[in-house]
Parts: structure tokens; sequence; C-alpha cells
């Protein structure tokens, strides 16, 4: 019986003696615990050398602790991940983000997806009747140099949505990687649908309503469809930033000279400023415009933008020449805070040179966007801008820009120097001549360049 009790004692004492053994071999195992108790001791033994003791005695495992996570951020940074092909995260998250960065030297593709998703451009245009060939050569200019992505809101009649998705669908690859469309019917969301389209011109009245229609866009650019771009629409997005604190659209003025604008002599009705402002090239903060109350001479206390359109037009319906356009000068008229005024090369129109050049900033600057309304892309009544719209129209895109774009637009225009836009050539061809260059240096000159 004894030697039974001895043999249980003996047991449970080596089984123990293994226990401990075991728990403090895997902790001495770990090269960081080891790292971490060899430096304890050599700063023990240091300070015993020079006669130092320390003050009280630290708390057991809290120095432990704080050095080995020390010691595990250092290795995790520094030791290589192995056993993994490289470009493939650790555990996801924000360690496979470093990885990549680290590896590639530049941003990780999550981030970067996200930022060209903020990036994306938003305009609009409304076409009804024969205006399908005029449109797609509007956005074949803004694709053409624009640099991020573009959402085109296309509002139609119904027999024309068709041919847009046709035409656009043939567009090659490289080019429908660059923009998204979407394709409204035209809908009017107060009064009569019937009278809203025959307000001017067909259907031109839907821009009214974007900002109704339109409730996911933040920001927004509308045009009319005969509007050409010659430099980025990049370009002319980036003035939001510029508006103040009241601002949420912008547009040029109408004229430059009030002596021969057409509301400084003959508007029966409310417009903004001296010369009042034109409509086809408008910039919109969408979001502003639904939060704001709208000054006018109907009701004090201020009206929503989609309350003031219906009975702002029963008030002037028999007033207004310009359609939609008067509306918008008559709102902005009560409330002038509201608008930014972007100079006139940001809307350049037949009216700029036809009685003489009075838009300065095209004179400095170059045109940035045409506006051939009056139908000028159509007629020899204004060939300078003929040739412009032109040359877009038939421009096939996978050609080369400047032998098959800019150098047709240059040589055709001399037969233009006669007329009286075309004795200005320099207001046409400065600013697509300084794009050219532009795309030439970004698709060729960079690509070239030797490594350093």
């Amino acid at each position: 019986m004894r030697i039974h009790c001895k043999v249980v004692v003996i047991a449970v004492c080596f089984g123990v003696f293994l226990l401990l053994y075991f728990l403090g071999g895997n902790a001495a195992d770990d090269p960081l615990l080891q790292e971490v108790a060899e430096e304890e001791e050599e700063a023990e033994a240091k300070k015993k050398k020079d006669g130092k003791s320390s003050r009280s005695p630290p708390e057991p495992g809290r120095d432990v602790a704080a050095k080995f996570a020390k010691k595990s951020v250092a290795r995790a940074e520094a030791k290589p991940l192995g056993g993994r092909k490289e470009g493939r995260a650790i555990n996801g998250g924000a360690a496979g983000v470093n990885a990549k960065s680290k590896r590639r030297g530049n941003v990780a593709r999550p981030v970067t997806k996200r930022k060209w998703a903020e990036e994306v451009m938003h305009l609009a245009v409304v076409a009804c009747g024969n205006r399908v060939d005029e449109t797609l050569a509007m956005v074949k200019s803004a694709l053409l140099f624009s640099h991020k992505r573009i959402t085109f809101h296309i509002f139609a009649e119904d027999p024309l949505a068709p041919q847009f998705e046709e035409k656009l669908n043939q567009w090659p690859r490289s080019v429908s990687a660059k923009f998204q469309h979407r394709i409204y019917p035209i809908t009017f969301s107060v009064g009569n649908a019937d009278e809203w389209k025959k307000l001017f011109k067909p259907c031109a009245a839907q821009r009214l309503f974007l900002p109704v229609i339109l409730k996911d866009v933040d920001s927004l650019l509308y045009v009319d469809t005969d509007v050409l771009f010659l430099r980025p629409m990049d370009d002319i997005w980036s003035l939001l930033k510029s508006f103040n604190g009241t601002q949420l659209a912008a547009m040029a003025p109408e004229h430059e000279v009030p002596k021969i604008g057409w509301y400084s002599r003959f508007a029966r009705h409310p417009f903004y400023g001296v010369t009042g402002v034109n409509s086809g090239v408008m910039l919109m903060n969408l979001t502003r415009i639904r939060s704001t109350m709208f000054k006018n001479s109907m009701i004090p206390s201020g009206l929503s933008w989609e309350d003031i359109l219906h009975p702002l037009y029963q008030k002037y319906k028999n007033h207004i020449t310009w359609g939609d356009q008067d509306l918008l000068n008559i709102i902005f008229h009560y409330n002038p805070e509201c608008l930014f005024i972007f100079p006139c090369q940001w809307n350049y129109r037949p009216d700029h040179c036809m009685y003489g050049s009075n838009c300065k900033g095209a004179e400095e600057e170059g045109v940035s966007i045409l506006h051939g309304n009056r139908g000028v892309y159509h007629d020899d009544k204004q060939p300078a801008f003929k040739v412009v719209y032109d040359a877009i129209r038939d421009f096939p895109f996978e050609d080369n820009m400047f032998q098959s774009l800019f150098y047709p637009i240059q040589s055709k225009f001399l037969d233009t120097v006669n007329t009286l836009c075309g004795r200005i050539p320099q207001v046409f061809l400065k600013q697509i001549e300084k794009t050219m260059r532009k795309v030439f240096e970004d698709k060729v000159v960079r690509r070239v360049r030797p490594h350093k």
C-alpha cells in the first residue's frame, strides 16, 4: 500500500514538472520573448555594474508585453511575406493594402476605385426632332479631350432613344470605356406637358426640370445639342469649386455689349444683370438648387425650384420670347446671389463675332466651348462654325487626331478668313491647338521619354 502511494505521488510530481517544463519551454522558445528576456538580463546586469538599481519593481508582464508588441510591429514591417505570391493581400484589409503599396509604389487598387468613382462628371442634353447627329457630335467632342469619366444623361423623344442606343453601341470599346449613358423620356413634373414642349424649341423646357428628375445627381453640366467642346470638359467642371456659399448655377452673359444685346433692348420681363444670361451652357449644383427657397414676385416667403416653375410660367407666358431661358433669367433676376458668371469663351456664339469681335476672353485664350446656335452648323452663313462641326462629326475615333482632326480644321479654316467670324481665326484655333498639344505630350512625348 505504501509503495502504491509513493508511485502515485511520484507520478503527480512528475506530471507537474512536465507541465511547468512545457509552459516555460514554449515561452523560452519564442524568439521574440527570448530577445525581450535577454535585453532584460543585459539591462539588469548593466545597472548592477554601474551600481544602480530599479527604483521600484516593475509590474509583472507590463514591460515584457510592451516590448513584445514593439518587436512584433518591427518584425511585421521588416519580415518578407514568405510563402505568398507578390501582390496578394495578407489577411485582407489594411495589411493587403500596405503590402501592395510598398511593392508597387502606387495607390492600392481599392482606393483607386473609390477615387475614380468620385471623379465622374455628369453631362445632360435634351434632343428632339432631327438632333441625333448634332447631339452625337457634342458627345464625341466631350470624350475626345476630357480626362475623367463622364455620365451622359440624354433626354430624348421616344423615337430617338433606339437611335442613340444603336449609335453609341457602335463606338469602339476604347471609347465606350470612358463613359456611360442613360436615356430618359421627355417628362414634365408639373403643368401641361404639351405647353412645356411648345414653350420654345421642341423639348427645350426639359432642362428646367433636371433638378427634379435627377435626384441622385449632385452636380451637372447642361449643354444644348449644338455645343462643341474644344478643351477638356474637366476645365469647366472645375468651376464648381469656384462657387461661393450662395451660388448654385453658372452661365455666361447673353451679350457683352448692352446697346446691341437682346434683353437690354427688347425684353418685357425681368432678367439677370445688364444683358441677361444664356442657358445653352449651364453648370448646376443640383443639391443646392433642390434645397434653396427662391425669392420671387409672387409669394413673399419664397418657393422651391419645383414649386416656382409653373406659377412663373403662368405669370409671364405672354411676355417671354426665349422660353425656358427667359424663365431662368427671371429667377436669377430676383436671386442674383445664386448665380456664378463665367466668361464668354465658355459659351461662344455667332453673336460674339457676327457684329464684330466682342468676346475679349476668346481673343486672349481662344474658344473653350463653341455654341453653334442659329443653325450655323448646317448652313453657310457662318462657315467658321461649320468647319469645326464637320471635322468633329466626321472624325473616326481610332484615327490619328492630329492628321484627321486638327489639320483639317486648320487647313479648311483658311477658306473662311473673308467671313465675319472667320477673320479672327486665332479665336477658333488657339484653344484647340493648345488642347492638341497637351494630348500629344500625354500620349507621345511622355511615353517615349527615356527612364532616368
